[in-house]
């Protein structure tokens, strides 16, 4: 169960770090809210994963998995590049996050 909360916490990491640039600065009220929702939903989340996992492990695997979902999420929707460079970041973060799953 530790493992899809935690997984669930990467999704609404990546959520709420999106919804910051919809936010334009924090000045629209609405992305704004739920930014803020998103960023005490995510490390809720992560707290409760971390009672029954490693919290170095823990921290490291949503810290990745937030940081790859929002580097595709940010060239989905938001018309980011994709070059060499990012998809060798990216198959990087997945290997790390891949290992500590593993140990």
């Amino acid at each position: 169960m530790a493992w899809v909360l935690l997984f669930v916490a990467g999704l609404v990491e990546v959520g709420w770090v999106i919804g910051m640039k919809y936010s334009q600065g924090f000045t629209r009220p609405v992305p704004s809210i739920l930014t803020v929702i998103g960023i005490f939903a995510s490390v809720l989340l992560l707290e409760r994963a971390a009672r029954d996992l490693p919290v170095a492990t823990a921290y490291a695997v949503w810290g990745g998995f937030g940081a790859l979902g929002t580097a595709v999420m940010a060239m989905i929707l938001l018309g980011e590049p994709l070059g060499l460079q990012r998809l060798a970041g990216i198959a990087l973060i997945v290997g790390g996050i891949v290992t500590l799953k593993m140990a």
